[in-house]
C-alpha cells in the first residue's frame, strides 16, 4: 500500500509543478509521477529534507525540485521543435 500512495503523492507533485508553470508534462498521468519522483530526488539533492512529509516526500522541496524538472525539460522540448 505504501507504493501506491508513493506514486500518488508523485503524481499530484508533478502535476502541480506543471500547474504552477502552466506547462504539460509530457506522458500524462505517467509523465507527472515520474515528474514527481525524480523532481522529488532533485529537490531532495539541493534543499535537502525539511517541510512536511507525506508518503517519504519532503512536500516543499519535491514540489520545487519538480518545478525545475519541468521547466528544464519544457525548455528542452521546445527547443528541439525550433530546430526541426
Amino acid at each position: 500500500m505504501g507504493f501506491i500512495w508513493f506514486l500518488i503523492i508523485g503524481g499530484i507533485i508533478g502535476w502541480l509543478a506543471g500547474l504552477i508553470l502552466g506547462k504539460d508534462i509530457p506522458g500524462g498521468i505517467i509523465g507527472n509521477i515520474i515528474a514527481g519522483i525524480v523532481g522529488a530526488w532533485i529537490g531532495g539533492m539541493l534543499l535537502g529534507e525539511w517541510g512536511p512529509r507525506v508518503s517519504d516526500f519532503y512536500i516543499v522541496p519535491a514540489l520545487i525540485g519538480a518545478i525545475v524538472l519541468v521547466f528544464i525539460v519544457s525548455f528542452i522540448l521546445r527547443s528541439m521543435r525550433r530546430a526541426s
